[in-house]
């Protein structure tokens, strides 16, 4: 009797050894989904928002004003960063009221504008903040 509980405690181990290799190996798979399904959501958000950056190079063409001319674009999530050189302050001026009106674009921030002298003629130099306007697709995917 002893040595058939014994062989069955050894049966039992062995088989605690194999749940336990099967539970290892579920919780890397567990991982490796996660991993994967947040892969496909990246992929996902890339994709839908694939033509928000044909619209904001559009419409920040479009808004320019003339005597404007842009040294800078950085992009934060919404948030654009907008840096370069103007005429004058009042074409800054110009450009935020432009951006104000636009479908596209809104809330623009001027953090700075420092008017230099080059040669002869004096230019603004400027950084102004705006937000893109994020538009969801209302269309089933045709744009």
């Amino acid at each position: 009797m002893i040595s058939n509980q014994e062989e069955r405690n050894q049966r039992l181990t062995a088989e605690i050894v194999e749940l336990e290799k099967s539970i290892t190996e579920i919780d890397g798979l567990e991982r490796q989904k996660e991993r994967l399904l947040a892969r496909m959501e990246i992929i996902e958000e890339l994709q839908k928002s694939r033509p928000e950056i044909v619209h904001l190079f559009d419409e920040i063409a479009r808004q320019l004003p003339d005597g404007v001319y842009l040294t800078g674009l950085k992009q934060t999530g919404a948030r654009v960063e907008v840096r370069g050189v103007a005429q004058s302050s009042t074409r800054v001026s110009a450009l935020m009221r432009q951006i104000d009106a636009s479908e596209w674009l809104m809330d623009p921030e001027v953090e700075r504008v420092e008017t230099r002298q080059s040669g002869n003629s004096r230019q603004s130099e400027f950084i102004v903040y705006l937000k893109q306007v994020r538009k969801d697709d209302d269309t089933g995917g045709a744009q």
